[in-house]
């Protein structure tokens, strides 16, 4: 019985360090390219080293850091391809789900659809930016919802979470809130038009619009260790 109780403390010291520094790495608290160590780590979360190796082990089979053997960890570096890659993707995936969601989605669904679609952050403000990106990445979800097609729902859903630190990156580089308010505002309309192709477009635009603006912030950026 002791043994077990031992256990699930371990069990759940490891999920506290993993959930914290996993939300470092997604918001760029520890940011792309940085080195740290196991020591260091323990001692700002309060913990010891062991939930703390458990959970950078965790990091990195997600690709969110990278081990070196006697030297410690290194936060995993944003590539611009990565980014593009990732972009071209959403921009296939998403533009689907936005032409399905033009014939299903329902009224309720769009009102939730509009009031999201008003978020806005304070740059520097960590809360707020916090509740944009997370609003944010609550808009595409209930469009994929919308689509009524659960495993083009599950993809989507796949490369939001994989999209999220570009999305602190971008948030922490540059005032987006207009450009992101205008493009899911028009987004809404052409739903609310039910027109199909003019919904899988404006969703098409406005992940290309996100591209762009992030790939001119992070080239202008270069304390944010983009690599080309």
């Amino acid at each position: 019985m002791d043994q077990e109780i031992k256990t699930k403390k371990s069990t759940s010291l490891t999920e506290q360090a993993y959930l914290a520094l996993r939300e470092k790495v997604i918001t760029c608290e520890l940011a792309p390219g940085s080195d740290v160590s196991e020591p260091e780590l323990a001692e700002q979360l309060a913990m010891s080293k062991t939930p703390v190796r458990e959970a950078m082990s965790r990091l990195c089979l997600e690709g969110l850091m990278e081990a070196f053997p006697r030297r410690g960890y290194r936060v995993t570096p944003v590539t611009v391809k990565d980014m593009n890659d990732l972009f071209a993707v959403r921009a296939i995936l998403e533009g689907a789900a936005a032409a399905l969601a033009a014939t299903h989605i329902n009224a309720d669904e769009l009102s939730v659809l509009e009031e999201l679609a008003e978020a806005e952050y304070v740059m520097g403000e960590g809360m707020s930016t916090k509740g944009f990106v997370a609003r944010n990445q609550m808009f595409h979800a209930a469009i994929a919802q919308g689509s009524k097609n659960p495993r083009l729902h599950t993809l989507i859903m796949r490369h939001l979470e994989e999209g999220t630190r570009f999305l602190y990156m971008g948030t922490r580089a540059r005032d987006v809130n207009f450009e992101t308010n205008s493009d899911h505002q028009k987004i809404v309309t052409a739903l609310r038009e039910r027109n199909v192709e003019q919904a899988r477009a404006e969703m098409a635009q406005h992940i290309e619009n996100t591209r762009q603006g992030l790939l001119q912030a992070l080239i202008s950026q270069t304390e944010l260790n983009v690599t080309f």
